[in-house]
């Protein structure tokens, strides 16, 4: 009975103990937070361990004690720490196809979109599943978006000058000047040469070579080359060359007459003419720099002899390296290898006896 009496002694008094403590520790902090000036900062570890044991204290009490902030701004601090625990977005994987595509498959997806500018996301679903890959038509669209592909209705009524080449190439021809000097009786002479190259074959035609490219000469050039059955536009129906006043609107005509458009390309744009330029190149490199040409008839059998060279007996590397216009003969291994050789060995090609 005795010690009953004396635990709730003690016991009491360590209750009113701590009364007196929480009142002392309260009054304190009003007249700590009284005399600090701005709102009071306190860090992210400050804000969880107040809110973790505002919540145990709970609101009602928390409201009599709290003076860093509100009663229920503690509780939120305690909110946001529970949903921390919770919280898997970090190893949460992000929305959409994982693993990614394969990297081979994605160039795949945009040769297609851009070699076939009418193929809509079913189309190239189709064709992929040709090939043995399995991918949905949204993994088209966000590879398409991912590359600043349009979807199909943008892309078809778009075509690139590429794209119009390679699909016109057998109907398409180019034409371009350039000149050579020649050394005459007079001094040196500059001489124009006006060509016609096939697209597709890289068949070159000299039209013409003078002096004075002037209208009635070019207009007697554009009959040659649009002459019925023979003329070296009889199986192209457009002409690429650029705008050179040498073009006259009379050329044209003619050139159109004989059911061939011609197409001025924009000023300053040698690449959108490059099979013409890249010969003039050639011819000039591999030919022209290396010799002294005197006169007409000497710059003219220079030309014939590297046009048949060009044909025959040259590797065209925009070709697949292979001749352009190779002679079909069954040649012998066993026979040694000779030379046949142009402009006095300048221009060389090695072949075998034929059977």
């Amino acid at each position: 009975m005795e010690w009953t009496r004396i635990l709730a002694y003690i016991t009491g008094t360590v209750d009113q103990e701590l009364l007196l403590r929480n009142e002392y520790l309260v009054a304190e902090n009003r007249i700590l937070k009284s005399l600090l000036k701005g709102r009071l900062k306190l860090s992210d570890v400050e804000r969880t361990k107040l809110g973790e044991i505002g919540h145990r204290l709970g609101r009602k009490a928390l409201g009599e004690v709290a003076a860093t902030a509100l009663p229920d701004t503690i509780l939120a601090w305690y909110r946001r720490l529970i949903a921390r625990k919770f919280d898997g977005s970090q190893a949460r994987r992000a929305p959409g196809r994982r693993p990614r595509i394969d990297k081979g498959v994605e160039q795949l997806i945009v040769r297609m979109a851009e070699e076939n500018r009418s193929w809509g996301y079913d189309r190239i679903v189709g064709a992929l599943a040709n090939l043995g890959h399995e991918i949905s038509d949204q993994t088209v669209g966000n590879v398409l978006r991912r590359h600043g592909l349009p979807s199909a209705p943008a892309r078809k009524h778009t075509t690139t000058w590429a794209a119009f080449i390679r699909v016109h190439l057998a109907v398409l021809a180019g034409t371009d000047f350039f000149t050579a000097e020649v050394l005459t009786l007079r001094g040196l002479v500059t001489y124009y040469v006006l060509f016609f190259i096939h697209l597709e074959s890289r068949k070159v035609e000299i039209a013409g070579i003078t002096i004075h490219p002037n209208e009635q000469w070019m207009q007697q050039m554009a009959r040659n080359v649009t002459m019925e059955g023979c003329g070296t536009l009889r199986d192209c129906r457009y002409l690429l060359h650029d705008r050179d006043t040498k073009y006259t609107i009379s050329f044209r005509a003619i050139i159109e007459s004989g059911r061939v458009k011609t197409l001025p390309l924009p000023a300053r744009s040698p690449n959108l003419n490059a099979y013409a330029e890249r010969w003039v190149r050639s011819v000039k490199e591999e030919c022209l720099s290396k010799i002294i040409v005197f006169g007409e008839r000497s710059l003219r059998r220079a030309l014939s002899e590297y046009v048949a060279h060009y044909h025959a007996e040259r590797n065209h590397q925009g070709k697949s390296n292979v001749l352009l216009f190779r002679r079909v003969t069954q040649t012998r291994h066993e026979e040694p290898v000779q030379c046949r050789e142009r402009l006095g060995g300048l221009l060389n090609y090695y072949h075998q006896e034929a059977a």
